[in-house]
Parts: C-alpha cells; structure tokens; sequence
C-alpha cells in the first residue's frame, strides 16, 4: 500500500487528475454488474443503454467507452476516484438519477445479491445521497422496470 501511495505521489500531474465523468459513471456501473460475479447480456443491455442516454453517445462511442472501462474496472483497486468524480461533478438531482442508474443495473437480471446492495449503500455514502433518497431512487427505478422490491 506504502508502495501505491509513492506511485501516486511521484506520477506525473496528469496521471493524477479525477477521471472524466462518464469514465467514472461507466466504471461503477460496471462494477456494480459484476459484483454478483455474474455479467450477462441483461446487464450490459442496461449499461449501454443507460450510458448512451446520459452521456447521448452513439452506439460506437458507447462501445468504446465500455471497452476502455471494463479494462479499468479489472485493474480498478478503489472506488474513491471514481465516487469522487461523480460528487464533484454532478449536483445532488444527477447523484440520485445516478444511483437509479445502479439500481437498473443490478435488477436487470431479475435478482437483487445482497453483494449488489452492499455496493450501492456504500456508493450513495460516498456520493452524499440519503439514504431516503437511495431507496426512493430505488422505488422509481423498479417501477420503470416494472418490478416491486418484493419480486
């Protein structure tokens, strides 16, 4: 860990910068998907339909941007780059359209792991959501998908 901390402090400025907001957005996306330790069709589907609305990417762009983030996200050792990205650059109402986003993710494929949970608890702490409005972002985020929590 000693050894990271150096890394990071000796790397050139540019290495050191937070990354861009729909890298950070894709990142935790994507780590939310694969929590369960299952990645399938249902849960890419939602990504990439999630990321091209937010970010109004075409089909290509939203290609890349996921190729470029799942070889990050397999490298990734935190989360803090990423949550913090987001808290800086989003306002409250795009942190909690966020967390719809994870919500959409994790109930693509029908079952709600409690690792899934767990991440996106953590996840609204350090993005400085609620939690009243995590479980009302979650609420919405079922209706669209046409599910209760109890499904």
């Amino acid at each position: 860990m000693f050894r990271q901390l150096l890394t990071f402090l000796n790397a050139p400025e540019a290495e050191r910068k937070p990354p861009e907001l729909r890298v950070a957005v894709a990142v935790l996306l994507l780590e939310a998907a694969h929590r369960d330790d299952e990645f399938g069709a249902e849960e890419r589907t939602a990504i990439e339909r999630l990321l091209t609305k937010k970010f109004a990417l075409s089909a290509e762009e939203c290609a890349q941007l996921l190729a470029s983030c799942e070889a990050t996200s397999e490298r990734m050792t935190q989360l803090h780059p990423y949550t913090q990205a987001i808290f800086t650059q989003m306002p409250i109402e795009e942190r909690v359209q966020f967390m719809e986003m994870l919500w959409e993710v994790v109930y693509a494929d029908g079952v709600l792991d409690p690792e899934e949970d767990a991440l996106i608890r953590r996840l609204g702490g350090l993005i400085y959501v609620s939690d009243r409005d995590r479980v009302l972002a979650r609420q919405r985020a079922l209706a669209r998908l046409g599910r209760t929590a109890a499904d």
